[in-house]
């Protein structure tokens, strides 16, 4: 069952590594198959490096149960399952400890849009989301991560800025599929990084203005995005 899509949350694992955005086994990500109403996603603290597709866990999008029988789900799957069911149009999400990114949710700040290199890919802050409350935390935890993320959202576009923070815990991103997950989740780290940078040299450096975010953030995104070539450029 499954196995186009074992294969791509597979090898959208394997290139957190490349990207350099986890360490040790300490991220995830997953993609769902919406017509079936199921979601794959990695095992539960499996070394990358051991990983096979026939690995992946697959569970119930509906109540998170397994659907299959293997290897135990990754332990952020009910958070990655909050997501799907809250946001139709995600098809995979990933989760990292990537170290900059990571610094923003411990100091419990939303990332500005700075400049147009965040505004390329973000339409906005990447916003921070509440801590948990003390019963949040003592029932349902992961699943509780995932609701304050979407709380984030309320009123939003979620597609517009697809990378959020939990607080003192990390990023989550997602997109379409597993590997635009894994491509948001690279882009939030090196929006994390440069508005350290950026804040350390000029701490009350100002957010960009709307004009510009809109400009850099449309010409790729969107009916009227016009960056790169046509899909049938040869």
């Amino acid at each position: 069952m499954l196995e186009e899509l074992k294969e791509a949350v597979w090898r959208a694992n394997l290139q957190l590594v490349k990207e350099g955005l986890v360490a040790r086994t300490w991220g995830n990500v997953s993609g769902a198959d919406r017509r079936r109403g199921l979601m794959v996603i990695k095992p539960s603290g499996v070394p990358y490096e051991s990983m096979r597709p026939e690995h992946m866990a697959v569970v119930s999008l509906e109540d998170g149960r397994p659907a299959e029988k293997g290897l135990r789900p990754s332990s952020d799957a009910p958070t990655h399952l909050e997501l799907y069911r809250a946001w139709p149009a995600v098809g995979g999400v990933a989760h990292t400890h990537s170290l900059h990114a990571t610094a923003w949710a411990q100091a419990r700040r939303s990332i500005p849009p700075l400049g147009t290199t965040h505004a390329d890919h973000f339409h906005g802050p990447i916003p921070c989301c509440r801590p948990l409350r003390e019963e949040e935390i003592r029932s349902h935890y992961e699943a509780a991560t995932g609701k304050v993320i979407v709380e984030a959202f309320a009123g939003a576009d979620p597609m517009a800025c697809p990378a959020a923070l939990a607080a003192g815990h990390g990023p989550f991103t997602w997109g379409e599929t597993p590997d635009a997950a894994v491509a948001n989740a690279a882009a939030l780290e090196y929006a994390a990084q440069l508005a350290l940078h950026t804040l350390a040299l000029a701490p009350d450096a100002p957010p960009l203005g709307r004009s510009l975010l809109d400009k850099h953030f449309f010409r790729k995104h969107g009916p009227s995005a016009y960056y790169g070539q046509n899909t049938d450029h040869p």
